[in-house]
Parts: structure tokens; sequence; C-alpha cells
């Protein structure tokens, strides 16, 4: 693999973030009426912080049970243990709770006592990943912002279970076990604030139906999707970040125009079966094609105005914006074609 840098140029890598609210830290809001009318008392089995006192950490601890959770708490921290329920007794004084994390337990559906998640008012981030459930948990806290669900068994995602949830903005389902007929067009209704939605690494084999309007950030890569229908990203207009890398996506899979989307900034489409570069917009910046079947590449046909225009506006013009392009793993040899520099007059770096 040859990296070709451009002098004086630096090369960005985008970092993988959600837009959500910033955890709100104990120093931040000591608030609730008062700490000084809370006992400060301390499950045996549990770490208490002095000075974070609305914070238990319980992980890595061997416990196979939730401990009484004492109101004063807002974080608690149940990872790395073998818990296998979720019951409503631990929590009937935890009624501050905003952040849950069950990460690494043994949890099943059945585990899980009817209604007692939802009777959580105030939780705000919920993570049941590396579990053993094998359907999203219902019903939910109506005010969660992030729910995560990543690497368990789910099939199934039953009916109405997100309908409540207009505050979240990250849902993580990636590593599980969802095939098309798990994803409905109503399966997304009421996530009107998401921006974060990864479905990778589960058995898809065409686009999800209905996703969210506001969603920034879509990732898919590890499924067996062969197509995207025409105008499918007409419904997602804020659509910042797309990853479909291992997929089974060939040049037939992709309308004329079906990437050509002006909110698209980062496009990943590396490890599919693609001969030739899709149309892309003026406004991408970052485009990976690698470890596909590409044998050139003409700069001429994949600029998104004429190279002529392009020539013309000069660094200071309307000029397309794309950064970093990634071609290696293809059967591309260099040099690079003196007409992508041209028109990608902002290229920092190719790696081909």
């Amino acid at each position: 693999m040859t990296l070709k840098v451009y002098p004086n140029l630096l090369l960005l890598f985008l970092f993988n973030s959600v837009w959500t609210r910033t955890v709100r830290q104990v120093y931040d809001e000591l608030d609730p009426e008062h700490w000084s009318h809370y006992t400060f008392e301390c499950p045996k089995e549990c770490f208490c912080p002095p000075s974070f006192p609305n914070a238990l950490y319980c992980d890595n601890k061997g416990l196979k049970e939730i401990p009484a959770i004492p109101a004063r708490i807002w974080y608690l921290y149940l990872q790395n243990n073998f818990i296998e329920t979720i019951s409503e007794k631990p929590f009937v004084n935890a009624s501050h709770l905003r952040w849950i994390n069950l990460n690494k337990n043994k949890i099943t559906n059945d585990g899980i006592e009817s209604g007692v998640l939802s009777k959580l008012k105030r939780l705000l981030y919920l993570f049941l990943e590396d579990n053993e459930l094998e359907e999203v948990p219902a019903p939910l806290p109506g005010g969660l912002e992030q729910l995560r669900l990543a690497r368990n068994k789910i099939s199934r995602i039953p009916e109405g279970v997100f309908s409540n949830l207009e505050n979240l903005t990250m849902l993580d389902l990636h590593h599980n076990s969802l095939l098309d007929s798990a994803l409905q067009s109503d399966t997304f209704q009421g996530l009107n604030n998401l921006m974060q939605l990864n479905i990778a690494k589960n058995s898809l084999k065409k686009m999800p139906l209905s996703i969210p309007a506001n969603t920034l950030q879509l990732f898919l890569d590890n499924n067996s999707i062969e197509v995207i229908p025409e105008n499918y990203f007409s419904t997602i207009p804020k659509v910042t970040f797309l990853r479909l890398n291992y997929n089974k996506l060939s040049d037939d899979g992709i309308p004329p125009n079906g990437f050509n989307v002006s909110s698209i900034l980062d496009l990943q489409l590396s490890h599919n079966q693609l001969t030739k570069i899709p149309p892309i917009n003026a406004h991408l910046e970052h485009l990976h094609l690698d470890h596909n079947r590409i044998k050139s590449v003409n700069g001429t046909q994949i600029c998104p105005v004429s190279i002529a225009i392009a020539e013309d506006y000069g660094f200071y013009g309307n000029i397309p914006r794309l950064r970093y392009l990634r071609l290696d793993g293809n059967e591309i040899k260099p040099p690079i074609p003196l007409d992508i520099m041209i028109c990608f007059q902002l290229l920092q770096a190719v790696v081909i």
C-alpha cells in the first residue's frame, strides 16, 4: 500500500461522534433538594466515592443480583458481573437514577420484571450491551436519550417499543441477529430526535425502512445489503455520516445518483463489489472505497462539476470539497491521474 500525502496539507480523520446531551457530572448538578437530606449508606458489595456522592460503583464484583440502590444515586455502574435479572425491589428508592450501565452480564428478557424499566422516570442512559437479550426490552423510560443494546441476540423489536422515546438521540443495535422482517415501516416511529442509528453486524439484505428523518449518522456495516433503493436518502435529508462497509453492493445495486446527496460528508463503501466510483456530491469530504474491484479512476467522470469549471474556480471558489480518498485494495496502480487533482483541489490525502 502506498500513501501519498500532498505537501503542506494535513490528513484529517473523522472521529465517530454522536450529537447528544453531555453527561451531567455530579459537580455540575449537586442540587437535588439538598443532598443533606439523604443518608450516605453504601451497599457492602459496591464502592461509593466520597467525592461523587451520587455515583455507585458495583462493577467487576461477581454480583448475581442488583443490590439495593440508595435514593441519592444518579449514576449506577453494574457492568462485568453475572446478573441475570432486573427486578423492581432494588430500585424502590432509586427515583433519581439518570445512568445505568449493565453491560456484560447475563440478562435475558425473561429476567426483566414487567414494567421495571419504565418506572425509572428520570433515566437518560441505559446500557445493556453484551447480555443475552433476544428482543428489545419493553416498556422503556420515556425520557431516555441513549439506548445501547449491542452484542446481544436480538432478533425481534416489539411493536411500538420506541413510540414514546421522543428524546432518544442514540440507538445502538449493532452485532445482533436482526433480519429484514424485524424492521417494519413503523419500527422507528416516535424517534423524532434520533441522531445516530447503528444496525451494523446484523443479517440485513435490504436497506431498513423508515429511518427517522433527523438521523445524522447511519451505520449499516457488515450486513448483506445488495441494493440502494431509488431516492432512499430523500427521507433522511440530514444524514451526514453513512457507513456501508462489508456489504454486497455492486454497480447495478446503486441508482445513478444514489449517493449524490448534498448532506453526506463521510461515505464509507469499503469491502463491497464495486468496479467503478459512484457519482458523488460536491459537498462530500471523505470517501472510502478500499477493497472493491475498481480497476481505474477517471477524474473527469467522477468530478461532481466539470473539470473546466473546477479549474476555473481555483482554491477560493465553490469547488468540490473532497479531502480524503481511500482506494487501496483495488486494482488501481499509481500514479494518481492529474484530473483527480484538478477536480478535487482540497484533497489532503489519497491512499492507493
